[in-house]
């Protein structure tokens, strides 16, 4: 974070000279200060957020292509005229730990069409599908092993990193 306060401060300035350098060590150094002390911010979590930065891009990247997947699933059922489609509440569990990485897995599913989650409480979710085909394998999803990965990833980090 010290650096990304350096760099936009070298960029908000447009130039760099010796004396802008070192005005901006010292700001920079101020705001992360501030950061850590009064925002609970810390080189550890700041090293965890860079170890995990692969796994959110990661992330993204399986999320655009299962809505473009879902888009033309949906879009295949509601153009066919031989299609029924069968609504469904599916409930279900998953084993997420941290409350953060559930809210992520609701809104992912939310976000890919045909389904929607209406209720998570704790670790159940309950989710309507625009057809039961839908739900089929919801809770071993690519989202949930992705998930747990990176809560194993998180976990592992902060057990062999002592606090700064």
């Amino acid at each position: 974070m010290f650096l990304l306060f350096f760099i936009l401060w070298i960029i908000f300035n447009g130039q760099l000279t010796l004396e802008i350098a070192l005005f901006g060590i010292a700001i920079s150094a101020a705001m992360y200060w501030f950061i850590c002390k009064f925002f609970d911010y810390s080189l550890k979590r700041e090293l965890l957020n860079i170890k995990l930065a692969g796994y959110v891009i990661k992330y993204l990247y399986v999320l655009v292509v299962e809505i473009i997947k879902a888009n033309l699933q949906v879009i295949g059922m509601i153009g066919s005229s031989k299609y029924e489609l069968e609504p469904a509440l599916v409930t279900f569990h998953v084993d997420l730990k941290t409350e953060s990485a559930r809210v992520l897995l609701a809104n992912s599913i939310t976000l890919t069409p045909g389904t929607i989650t209406v209720a998570l409480d704790g670790d159940e979710y309950m989710v309507h599908c625009l057809d039961k085909s839908l739900g089929a394998g919801i809770d071993k999803s690519v989202f949930v092993e992705m998930l747990t990965k990176m809560e194993e990833v998180a976990a592992d980090y902060i057990k062999e990193v002592p606090e700064c």
